[in-house]
């Protein structure tokens, strides 16, 4: 799937391929009602692990250093998203892909992590778990699943978001004050 490794980078065009826009992949052949009603992922303290999935990597002659503290980050770009051709294929995390789950994924965010992606458009918010590494496309930076991208109303292409990941501090933030969610957007910070 988008899983990047310095000895994969010989397959990155074909990694490319897998966004929405491209020929290989396509949505669902009978997708489930009710899609843009499926709940966000709930953030929740994952350890975030050197090594594995957010070890340097290389992609058709580029170098990606994911961050591997809990740091705020934030960037505004261009978002797409990946169907059927990845559903039930591994994750840069190990876990297989599900285009009906609220998952994401992005080229330095720690693996495991959360973010909040907003689509300005129609002022959609929602959280994914970035569990994978992607998209390889100039201008866009983060490729969300199927479900994710109906819920943001992203179905029809790739679209301008905002994208801002939840730290340690926002989840802990979020539990002593007794909220079922995180509080709303804030600033992103961005990420040089």
């Amino acid at each position: 799937m988008r899983r990047a490794h310095a000895s994969l980078a010989p397959f990155a065009l074909a990694l490319v391929a897998g966004c929405a826009s491209g020929p290989v992949d396509g949505p669902p052949h009978n997708p489930p009602p009710g899609l843009e009603r499926t709940p966000d992922a709930v953030p929740r303290l994952e350890p975030i692990r050197p090594g594995g999935p957010n070890k340097p990597y290389s992609v058709a002659g580029r170098t990606y250093v994911p961050l591997t503290a809990d740091v705020a980050f934030g960037e505004t770009g261009l978002a797409s998203w990946y169907g059927r051709k990845f559903h039930g294929r591994a994750t840069s995390s190990g876990e297989p892909y599900d285009m009906f789950a609220m998952t994401a994924a992005h080229k330095t965010m720690p693996i495991p992590s959360y973010a909040r992606v907003r689509n300005p458009a129609n002022g959609r918010e929602i959280v994914v778990r970035v569990n994978d590494r992607g998209p390889f496309v100039e201008g866009r930076v983060i490729d969300l699943s199927y479900a994710a991208a109906a819920k943001l109303g992203l179905l029809a292409g790739v679209a301008p978001v905002t994208v801002r990941r939840i730290t340690f501090g926002d989840m802990r933030a979020a539990e002593l004050l007794g909220l079922a969610e995180l509080p709303a957007e804030r600033a992103a910070t961005p990420h040089p």
